[in-house]
């Protein structure tokens, strides 16, 4: 299927579900006006990164949505949204989670897996962990949704892969980290190196939304980008302001990537599947 996606790289401010509302539909008008299908915004851009004990004054039930994202409802009839946000579950358990936007009604597309718990990072202790990873079947095809950290762990957008996804949207906000004398932002090497591996070995597109924005003395460098599958860079937003980039998504760029090399199609999951068992078998009996 091929269509225009979107990346708002977007800034927002802490607990203020109603103001990043209004922002987030500044830029949806945007991406609209730009014959845009799908926009994707920045891990928790509706709430804020630093949310800490404010998850529960912002979370989301999709059973029951607040009505600060009625807006986003409406012109999600006009493009799909993908947005992050706090989610409260079925179990009333709060989730750093991706929600899609849809036809004028809210979905949960992705929990993420390995909130972060090391460094700066204290997620683990106010955020449950997401206990599945399962393409969202959107009317554009089916999207592996991930956020932040789940990118790092290879397991789960080759999960993605093989269950059907052919593009993995990454929601991130990955704070800058500065080292070293170097002209060229590390942050923004390191991460390209790692999309564009990401894509040439699922021979799939990699979507990369990174806000931007000073939280409680930590700055968001953005860099946002669409990966083609061959590995080549589509576009790329600006480091460390807002911006809006667009790409085209084209089957023929899979199509030719697949046929071009068949590491991907060839690739065995039963093979996979029956190794990693006998590893952890063989571990349990040292």
């Amino acid at each position: 299927m091929n269509f225009r996606i979107a990346v708002a790289q977007v800034d927002a401010a802490v607990g203020n579900l109603s103001g990043n509302v209004k922002r987030h539909v500044v830029f949806v008008k945007k991406a609209i006006r730009q014959k845009a299908q799908i926009i994707v915004f920045p891990e928790l851009s509706l709430t804020g990164y630093s949310v800490r004990d404010l998850n529960w004054d912002v979370a989301v039930n999709i059973a029951s949505p607040k009505q600060e994202l009625a807006e986003l409802l409406r012109l999600s009839r006009s493009i799909t949204i993908i947005a992050g946000g706090v989610e409260e579950a079925e179990n009333f358990g709060i989730y750093n989670s991706a929600f899609v936007f849809e036809d004028g009604k809210i979905f949960s597309g992705h929990r993420k897996i390995y909130p972060p718990t090391y460094g700066m990072f204290e997620e683990m202790r106010y955020f449950n962990q997401g206990t599945s990873v399962v393409p969202f079947s959107s009317k554009h095809g089916n999207l592996g949704i991930l956020i932040c950290e789940d990118l790092w762990h290879l397991s789960l957008p080759y999960i993605h892969a093989h269950s059907g996804a052919t593009i993995i949207v990454a929601l991130a906000a990955s704070p800058t980290r500065l080292a070293g004398s170097q002209e060229e932002l590390s942050n923004a090497v390191v991460n390209t190196e790692h999309h564009k591996t990401y894509a040439r070995l699922l021979s799939s597109y990699l979507v990369f939304a990174n806000r931007v924005g000073v939280e409680d003395g930590v700055n968001f460098w953005g860099g946002s980008e669409v990966i083609k599958p061959s590995g080549d860079v589509a576009v790329t937003a600006k480091l460390f302001d807002e911006d809006l980039i667009v790409a085209d998504i084209n089957d023929e760029e899979i199509r030719r990537a697949r046929r071009f090399s068949r590491h991907f199609v060839d690739d065995s999951r039963d093979f996979t599947i029956e190794q990693l068992l006998k590893a952890v078998d063989k571990r349990r009996h040292r």
